[in-house]
């Protein structure tokens, strides 16, 4: 089969690209002159430069292909760009990477842009999948678990905005790029949405607690009440002074982020690991790094 990936040099595309390659599918990845291509340097990959927001250019690139998998965001307003260009190519066959976080009941500005994203993706005509990912973890790319284990690394007080009980379920990369190849041939999965995440939701305590045992860390918590401190960050954000932290992190961290992924276990044998798998493997990562 012959594949075309946007975002093939992302976080998760970098860990889909060589699964598809293992399946024996053809695959061209699109990229920007600018992308760093050093972790997929497969020579059997093509590839073709373009942009998503160019339809025309987007339709050349997919001329000849079968399957779209769009891992690149639709947090960005290209969706119609994207369903234009593989329609006008002749593609019928889609994969789209969405995200859980459409369902935050948090005003977040690219959540409006998403929704109306799937809507069209819903509406094109394609034989579409959606998975909704949460959020993604399992190696130095990605932007939470990482910067977690390396301050609980070197700092024995961990600061937790809120009182740390909400519900969170991170998926391994992985695992995520896995449910992709899996979706690509399933008839069942045309025309359907999924959840996808971690194998047990488990609290941002716990999470903490997990990181700080899998690294034989002794580490104390301390809660720090998150209004005031979402205020404070707000003022900082609207008089544009950096901080490392955001308002939204903080609000996100206050909220349930639990999801049953049983529909996506029914339809494609969808079957993640645990946190606790996944961080030990990260955690191995990070260490072979520290050493070297």
């Amino acid at each position: 089969m012959r594949v075309f990936v946007t975002g093939a040099t992302g976080f998760t595309g970098s860990r889909v690209v060589p699964l598809l390659l293992k399946e024996g599918h053809e695959v061209r990845c699109l990229y920007r002159p600018s992308s760093d291509r050093s972790s997929l340097p497969q020579p059997e990959i093509e590839w073709v430069t373009g942009d998503l927001s160019n339809s025309q250019s987007l339709t050349s690139a997919m001329q000849g292909i079968d399957v779209l998998i769009n891992i690149a965001s639709l947090g960005f307003g290209h969706a119609d760009s994207i369903i234009t260009a593989a329609k006008s190519a002749g593609i019928k066959r889609a994969i789209f990477i969405s995200t859980t976080a459409i369902f935050t009941k948090l005003n977040a500005k690219s959540k409006s842009v998403r929704m109306q994203a799937e809507s069209a993706i819903e509406s094109s005509g394609l034989d579409y999948t959606i998975l909704r990912p949460t959020m993604i973890y399992g190696s130095p790319r990605d932007r939470n678990m990482w910067r977690l284990i390396n301050f609980i690394k070197k700092f024995p007080i961990i600061p937790v905005f809120g009182d740390g009980t909400h519900l969170q379920q991170p998926i391994f990369v992985d695992d995520v790029a896995q449910a992709v190849v899996s979706c690509l041939s399933n008839e069942n999965t045309v025309g359907k949405s999924y959840n996808i995440a971690g194998k047990y939701p488990l609290t941002y305590n716990a999470v903490i607690d997990t990181i700080a045992d899998k690294l034989n860390k002794r580490i104390w918590k301390v809660h720090i009440p998150s209004k005031p401190v979402v205020a404070l960050l707000n003022l900082f954000e609207k008089i544009r002074l950096p901080f490392p932290i955001k308002a939204e992190q903080v609000l996100r961290l206050n909220e349930n982020k639990d999801f049953s992924y049983a529909e996506a276990e029914r339809d494609f044998g969808f079957s993640p690991r645990s946190f606790e798998e996944g961080i030990s493997f990260e955690i191995r990562v990070e260490s072979s790094q520290w050493l070297y």
